[in-house]
This record gives C-alpha cells, structure tokens and sequence, in this order.
C-alpha cells in the first residue's frame, strides 16, 4: 500500500510540472505512462493477492494456511465433549476432522463445523492469513489448532448471519450474545476427491 501511495504522490508531481519544451514535455508524459502503468500493476497484484486462496496440495489434500500431518485426529463426536467440558477462556491445542457446515460466501474467511448434537464450532483463520473456498459445505475437513470458547456479541453474530447470506428478518432475530465453540485454525485439509 505504501508503494501504492508513494507512486500516486510522484505521479501527481510529474503531471503539474509546467515545463515548457515540447521534448521535456514528451518526456513528463512518458514518465507519467510508466508510472500510471506500475500503479496498475501494483494494484492488480493486490486484487489478485486479496482473490487468492493461499494453499498448497499434497497427493491426498488441499492444504490450507500452514502444512500438517494429520495424527491424532479428533473426530466431530470427540471434538463436541471436549468443548462440553470448558469454559469460555480455556484453549487446547489440537487436530480434528468434520464435515463443514457453512462457509463465509463473501470470501472464505470463516466456516462453522458440524459437531454432532446439533452444535456447530466457528472457525477462523490465524492472522487472517489464509482463506478456504466458498464452496465446501458438505465436505470434510481436517484443522489443526487451538479450540476455545468464546462468547459472541449480538455485532457479530449478525456480521456472520450477513457473510452467511441469511435474510434481514433472520439477522434481525438475533438479539442475545451466545457461547460460541470457537476454532483458531493455522492450517486446513481439504482431501482431493
């Protein structure tokens, strides 16, 4: 972004100089075409960074965020009886395996999973570093980090209702924080179909 301004602000300068030769004049405007043409390239590279899920694959997965041997794995059943004996401020590192419910169809940057018993674990990407696709409801998955709980305010549960697509009637039900199964994921695997 700071090479995006600093390139704005020397445009700007090259395009109110009053010079009067026609050859500096020339010159001026080809400086001004080189430098608009880095600043359409700076601010496509940040679109395009911005769109980009950040993943890699292996034979068996998609992995998204930071690479992990899927050992010890949790599955939904499990997962669901830990969050059943913490409070909210407890963490505990670990991997688990579910089916995802939704996921944030602006972007990808959060999804809920299914836990069995009608409960639901949000989770969100470490730093915001990596998104998943808007597409995998449905499909298992395999995260590895810390699971909390947290309780949510009525902003932003209403916030996710929003990314979720839900209609106004449905998002202005919302009215009552809740105790959230919440997950801190650094990585994601999505297994290959």
């Amino acid at each position: 972004m700071k090479k995006l301004l600093l390139l704005l602000m020397l445009l700007f300068f090259v395009s109110c100089d009053t010079t009067s030769s026609k050859d500096e004049k020339n010159e001026k405007a080809s400086e001004v075409e080189i430098i608009e043409a880095e600043v359409e390239e700076v601010v496509e590279e940040e679109q395009s960074q911005e769109d980009e899920l950040v993943f890699t694959e292996n034979d068996d997965f998609y992995i998204y965020g930071e690479e992990f041997s899927p050992e010890e794995v949790l599955d939904a059943q499990t997962l669901n009886e830990k969050y059943a004996s913490m409070k909210v401020g407890d963490s505990l590192p670990l991997m688990a395996k579910a089916n995802v419910n939704s996921v944030c169809k602006k972007k990808g940057c959060w999804m809920k999973l299914d836990l069995a018993e009608e409960q639901e674990a949000m989770v969100r990407f470490k730093d915001y570093g990596f998104f998943v696709p808007k597409d995998i409801d449905g499909n298992e998955v395999i995260v590895s980090g810390h699971a909390f709980i947290e309780e949510t305010s009525v902003e932003d549960l209403r916030h996710y209702a929003e990314d979720e697509g839900q209609t106004e009637e449905e998002i202005a039900a919302i009215t009552k924080p809740k105790r959230t199964l919440s997950f801190q994921a650094t990585g994601v695997l999505l297994a290959k179909e």
